[in-house]
Order: C-alpha cells, then structure tokens, then sequence
C-alpha cells in the first residue's frame, strides 16, 4: 500500500469516526435517565434488543421449532419456544403470522407437502390453544423444496425437518 493510499484511508476512518454519535446507546450525558436514545426500555427500535421487533422475535425467542422423523408432534423444547412465540404475539398484536411447514428430502414431493401441512397446522393449533386469534395466523407447505442444509446425513435432515413462523407488519382493525 502506497503512503497515499494508507493516508486516505486513515482520514476515512477518522471521518467515518467523526460521524457516530457517542450516546447512541443512551449511556451518555444526552440520555433520558437510563433510557436508550429511541427512548425503549427494552432497546434500540427495531434491533435484537427491541422487545417488540421481529428481529427480536427471531433471535432471542426463535421463529422456528423441530421435529422428528414423519411426525407432526410438537417436542416438548418446541412447546417452550412456541409459548414464548405466542407470548410475543399477544403482546404485539400488529403483526400476522404465516406458519410455514417443511420436512427433509426423504420421500416423494407429494408426502413431504402434507407432512410439511400437518407440521404447520400443529403449530397453528398449538398457538391458538395459547390464545393467538386464529384469524392472525396463516398456515404453507413447502415440504422438502425450500432446506436449510443440502446433504444427505441426519444433522441436516434434522434441521430440515421444522415449522418456521415468518412475522408481517399488519395493522388489524376490529
């Protein structure tokens, strides 16, 4: 790297530097006691820390559950993130959700289609059961068309064989 190139690069860092905000985090003087600068209690809007973000959802209380081989059976560890699941959509009654069912690449399209059906139709059933209005949850199959892993031993059948519950912003009127 030549002295000119490392010198633009440094007074770009320095730039970029220049640019953040030092109480982006609400720690600062600029905070509201204690409270971040997007002024949650529970995080910056719309990030992993936001309780009420999808992005929330999806990492911390996990938007997908796993099954066993030909079964639709929700696992007991399947139940803990689905009440977790349908806590959140209680407490966030703008978004919707589609469940989507899906199964590995053992057998024919047309079993892996109703397998993926059942998988998602359990879920369904089970948020319901939990007090999720059943007009906010739609149900699909795409039985072995869409895997996560593409091999042909059992730790990727196993992540292939799930329901994963896919969040959209909706406003709901009564």
């Amino acid at each position: 790297m030549t002295l000119l190139s490392k010198t633009a690069v440094m007074l770009l860092v320095l730039a970029t530097a220049a640019c953040t905000n030092p109480d982006r985090f609400g720690g600062g003087a600029g905070g509201a006691g204690g409270a971040d600068s997007a002024g949650l209690n529970g995080g910056v809007a719309g990030s992993a820390s936001d309780p009420s973000s999808p992005l929330f959802f999806n990492q911390t209380i996990g938007d997908r559950v796993l099954f066993a081989v030909d079964t639709s059976t929700i696992t007991p560890e399947g139940r803990t993130i689905l009440d977790g699941q349908a806590q959140w959509l209680m407490t966030n009654a703008d978004y919707r959700a589609v469940v989507e069912g899906h199964a590995d690449e053992q057998g024919t399209r047309e079993y892996n289609l109703a397998l993926g059906q059942r998988r998602a139709n359990a879920v369904r059933e089970y948020l319901v059961s939990r007090g999720v209005p059943a007009s906010r949850l739609q149900v699909t199959s795409y039985g072995k068309e869409r895997p996560i892993q593409v091999c042909s031993n059992e730790s990727c059948y196993a992540q292939n064989r799930r329901a994963v519950t896919v969040l959209s912003f909706s406003a709901i009127t009564s």
